[in-house]
């Protein structure tokens, strides 16, 4: 205890940089508590290394609450803001140019599968396809791949 009490601001700046680490690189900015709290850790740390606060328990406990609370008012529409910005922007991977040859009808009352990567993944298309139709994936869904038939001049 002593080693915490004697080197405070060093011990402040070191939690705040752990809790902004775990709160960026392991939760990926999804609650915004560590944030707050890392950067507040960290300035009063900061501070108190600087001489502008005294460096004692209680000084750094009343400093964390106001600079966490005064952080999360300030910072948390923006935030939030920032984090319901989703780019729903299709990603292509290595779904993007497989093709196949259907194996069996696919209709809207027939439930087709293919069988990539170990895994059997359901087939839907917008038009009926016949079996023996060259096919490419348009869409990817959790177990669903959409497929579409692969225009002769392709």
């Amino acid at each position: 205890m002593s080693f915490i009490t004697d080197n405070l601001p060093q011990v402040l700046m070191v939690l705040g940089i752990l809790a902004l680490i775990i709160e960026v690189a392991v939760l990926g900015l999804t609650t915004f508590i560590l944030l707050f709290l890392g950067i507040s850790l960290f300035v009063t740390g900061l501070l108190m290394s600087l001489g502008i606060m005294t460096d004692s328990i209680t000084t750094a406990l009343w400093s964390n609450t106001l600079i966490t609370a005064a952080l999360a008012i300030l910072l948390w529409k923006p935030l939030k803001k920032m984090q319901s910005n989703v780019d729903r922007k299709q990603v292509n991977s290595d779904f993007a140019e497989l093709t196949f040859v259907l194996s069996s009808d696919l209709n809207e009352q027939q439930v087709s599968t293919y069988k990539y990567s170990g895994i059997s993944w359901q087939l839907k298309s917008e038009q009926p396809l016949s079996a023996g139709t060259r096919v490419k994936v348009v869409k990817k869904e959790v177990g669903v791949m959409w497929v579409a038939e692969i225009a002769n001049d392709d």
